[in-house]
């Protein structure tokens, strides 16, 4: 069985360009991974959760607004902390102990209107070595980041696999109903979450075994179908804690959550 065992960090591409058609109360002023939780964008919460379990280098795949993702992180320190500024020479003081993340972030402009296969390639030259991860900007987790590493490294070994996706539960965006043998309800469930795999998003995959797959114009979907046609791509499940902002209405749930208690947040400040 595979354990957390502590490694090396692998760098995290994090897709940054979509433009949230379906959150458009937010995403209409910001991209989508600024849109925040708790005060802070969801792309920080994504990238706490990795640097938690020691992977801190991190490749932004950046598109619609993505000048305002650069700006964010250019100046969170100071908008995160109390400081002291002296105009004059622009020299800035902050208290001893404001927080401080660790990230080592590399932002690359992969165009507007570019696909995520794309957005990935033209990313591939900020990768070092052969092993990255790679995620979506909008979901948050409680994933051992290490344990999903040691899954692919068992999986890689023993049947030849490039890639492994994270599989969660999905919720339901439908209410369901639930009856006896006679069709009399006995319950309706809300938005329940489903006993069904769907890809999570959270992945890893290897440099050379990815690049015959990947084509410009295309989404990493593509690329992944590929992959699991030719036996390439593996599985890891994972049965806790999962959630993707999509919709306004996840939002706003997300954002109850970091009030009562989130199951995401892994890091301590």
């Amino acid at each position: 069985m595979e354990t957390a065992a502590v490694r090396q960090p692998v760098p995290v591409v994090i897709f940054c360009g979509g433009k949230g058609s379906r959150l458009k109360e937010e995403t209409d002023f910001r991209p989508k991974p600024m849109v925040t939780i708790g005060g802070r964008p969801v792309l920080w919460h994504i990238m706490k959760g990795f640097a938690r379990h020691g992977h801190n280098r991190f490749i932004l795949a950046l598109g619609y607004k993505g000048q305002m993702i650069k700006e964010y992180f250019l100046n969170h320190r100071l908008l995160a902390s109390d400081f002291h500024l002296e105009t004059g020479n622009g020299f800035v003081t902050l208290p001893h102990g404001s927080a401080r993340d660790d990230f080592q972030i590399t932002f690359a402009d992969t165009g507007e209107e570019t696909l995520t296969g794309e957005r990935l390639l033209k990313v591939m030259k900020y990768i070092p070595g052969d092993r990255f991860m790679a995620t979506y900007g909008d979901g948050v987790t409680d994933l051992d980041i290490n344990v999903l590493l040691a899954h692919h490294e068992a999986q890689r070994t023993t049947y030849g696999t490039v890639g492994i996706v994270t599989g969660v539960h999905p919720r339901s965006k439908y209410g369901l109903v639930q009856t006896d043998e006679r069709g009399v309800i006995r319950e309706f469930r809300q938005y329940p979450v489903m006993k069904e795999y769907t890809n999570g998003g959270f992945m890893v995959f290897e440099k050379a075994g990815i690049l015959p797959y990947l084509k410009e114009g295309e989404m990493v979907e593509d690329a992944l179908m590929r992959m699991a046609a030719d036996g390439k791509l593996a599985l890891y499940n994972h049965d806790g804690y999962w959630h993707c902002m999509d919709t306004y209405q996840d939002m706003k749930e997300l954002n109850a959550q970091w009030e009562s208690g989130p199951k995401w947040k892994t890091w301590t400040e």
